[in-house]
């Protein structure tokens, strides 16, 4: 019971994932899928830490994804690099980029934080655009090799969701550390947190810091996927839409983001008119911030706990019954 309790996340996303995983295998073209599903899993679950967990409203996590895929991109195709040995050069550069960052806005306003990142997006994206010695600028980056024994679709589709399901191990345990608690205290009041000791620059830069390492994953993992980048691969857009999927989804939960990766890319898939998806993006964000401003989790939870207090109180009753018979 402690073990389902304390990792209850990680043991759904595990059951989750092997009940999808024979339809997918079965179909060829649903592999493909797959592996981007996971790479924009990564990408909202790391919005999840940013936004969710340290109220950083992030719109840089495209650019940080870019910064890990391009590390890739350098260490594996032009420096050689052993397979694997590019992931850790694809985490700590935008884990160390983001805590520099992070110490600057998280003083700022919610929404001078958001324009910050955004800012800190379109400059990394410009200096990928014009740095052709090391990206190729417009051109791109091409020749990117696989990882190591890993080429087919079907074997990307375990590496990226086995990452996915890392990843939410270690937000459990993330959110049961002192850390974790920490920024929940944070999160509720910062006033308090100050008072109880607590480093709030410090302790939202490093959550910050997080995010981008794990944007760096999926950087790192799309890079060696499509084995070619371009200036355009992970842009802002990218930022924008892994923001979205995390807030529908519930940003405050661990597998909130990845319900809402889910549910876009479904709803993507339904919707293939470019524009017909910008309008849902839009609707679906103004219904969540008026009915359900903690997110489908959030939401689900709500009706949930209704639904209980209701039986309850229909329950009470009918428990009193004999009890005032019998006086």
């Amino acid at each position: 019971m402690t073990f389902w309790a304390n990792h209850r996340n990680t043991l759904i996303a595990i059951a989750a994932v092997l009940i999808a995983a024979p339809f997918v295998a079965s179909r060829p073209v649903w592999l493909d899928s797959a592996v981007i599903l996971g790479v924009y899993a990564l990408l909202a679950l790391s919005v999840g830490i940013s936004y969710g967990q340290a109220g950083i409203l992030t719109m840089s996590q495209g650019a940080f994804a870019s910064v890990g895929a391009y590390a890739a991109a350098l260490c594996s195709a032009r420096w050689g690099w052993p397979p694997f040995t590019d992931l850790v050069l694809a985490m700590l550069l935008p884990a160390v980029l983001a805590y520099g960052v992070g110490r600057v806005v998280t003083r700022l306003s919610p929404l001078a934080t958001a324009l910050a990142t955004l800012a800190l997006g379109s400059v990394i994206s410009i200096y990928i655009r014009h740095a052709d010695d090391l990206t190729g600028g417009y051109v791109g980056f091409a020749g990117i090799p696989a990882i190591g024994f890993i080429d087919t679709p079907l074997e990307y589709a375990v590496l990226a969701w086995l990452l996915v399901i890392a990843v939410v191990y270690g937000y459990e345990n993330l959110m049961r550390s002192a850390h974790g608690r920490a920024l929940n205290v944070l999160q509720q009041d910062q006033a308090r947190a100050r008072a109880d000791g607590i480093d709030v620059a410090r302790s939202m830069s490093a959550a910050f810091a997080l995010s981008a390492a794990i944007a760096g994953i999926a950087g790192w993992l799309y890079a060696h996927y499509v084995s070619v980048l371009s200036p355009e691969s992970l842009d802002t857009n990218i930022s924008v839409t892994a923001l979205l999927m995390a807030v529908v989804g519930g940003a405050g939960y661990v597998l909130g983001p990845i319900i809402g990766t889910v549910l876009f890319d479904t709803l993507t898939r339904l919707l293939p008119a470019a524009e017909l998806q910008g309008l849902f993006y839009g609707l679906a964000l103004v219904v969540i911030l008026l009915v359900a401003r903690t997110g489908l989790m959030g939401l689900g939870e709500q009706l949930i706990g209704a639904a209980r207090s209701g039986l309850g109180r229909r329950a009470a009753p009918a428990a009193g019954l004999p009890a005032r018979a019998a006086s």
